[in-house]
């Protein structure tokens, strides 16, 4: 079943009574979760009685994250991990079995953006945002699953609105967020017998931490594109989305107007949306650079 979200939703307010809650007794690793979506996915998960592994690669920013959720009582360990590298991933999870005993939900989180022409990208510079958001995915993933097929729990990849119709500046971005709907298609025919939830959570514009850098063509970062205000929703109210996807074990979920209208338009009218996009590219070059 798939979902598209269109319209505001009611966020997670307030945390459940302790010992209460929908995630309640559930143990959740969100990669990438030092900062950003990732960081306010693992609050809402805590607010709704889960367990929660924070990671990331920035000790320092890791540690800030973690002592603020336990400083407002919510029930978390932290874990440094590369999730591009399986051995970091291997300690990753056996952190959240030695905290807990279990793992029930995945999220993979943790990617790297760029803004870079194809034309322009030194090879090192493609294979990074690639493998950061296809292996940062597969890794975590491998790692854990003989302990999400003992709960029948639940794998969320986040990927974004432009692995749904190529968007220009982004090439290994768009083509590493595109596999993961491949792969989790895949993996629900491949362990559909185990009876572990495969979702992808398509993520539209959304309002970013001040420090949120990308890469450009030789790998420096960079201040991400100009988005419009008015199309970004809040951190917090993308994380309820992805609860409640999780919740319903959607095997998709569009957030957006922007992202139902790319849907629409690549499934009936795909020379229509490349036409679109490639307008936009001459006259709005700002939005993609």
């Amino acid at each position: 079943m798939s979902e598209i979200i269109t319209g505001p939703r009611p966020l997670l307010a307030q945390p459940w009574p302790a010992g209460a809650g929908p995630f309640a007794g559930q143990v959740a690793i969100v990669t990438g979760s030092e900062s950003g979506i990732g960081r306010e996915t693992a609050r809402a998960l805590c607010a709704a009685g889960a367990a929660v592994v924070l990671n990331g690669r920035n000790a320092e920013r890791l540690e800030h994250t973690r002592q603020s959720f336990a400083d407002a009582g919510l029930t978390v360990v932290s874990c440094v991990a590369d999730v591009t590298d399986y051995a970091s991933c291997e300690r990753l999870v056996a952190a959240a079995i030695q905290a807990f005993g279990r793992l029930d939900v995945l999220i993979t989180n943790a990617s790297i953006s760029q803004r870079a022409y194809f034309a322009d990208m030194q090879p090192e510079v493609f294979q990074r945002v690639f493998d950061s958001n296809v292996y940062g995915s597969v890794y975590p993933l491998k790692a854990a699953l003989p302990h999400l097929i003992r709960t029948r729990g639940s794998v969320t990849f986040i990927s974004s609105i432009s692995a749904l119709n190529g968007m220009p500046s982004g090439s290994a971005y768009c083509a590493g967020k595109a596999a993961l709907s491949n792969l989790a298609h895949t993996l629900r025919l491949e362990l559909d017998h185990t009876g572990v939830h495969f979702g992808v959570v398509h993520i539209g514009f959304t309002q970013n931490d001040a420090d949120k850098r990308v890469l450009d063509a030789a790998g420096q970062p960079v201040l991400i594109a100009h988005r419009p205000p008015r199309w970004q929703k809040t951190q917090a109210g993308v994380a309820a989305i992805i609860l409640r996807h999780i919740r319903r074990r959607r095997k998709r979920t569009v957030i957006s107007v922007l992202g139902k209208l790319i849907v629409l338009l690549h499934t009936f009218f795909p020379r229509l949306g490349d036409w679109i996009v490639l307008t936009t590219t001459r006259r709005l070059r700002h939005f993609y650079e």
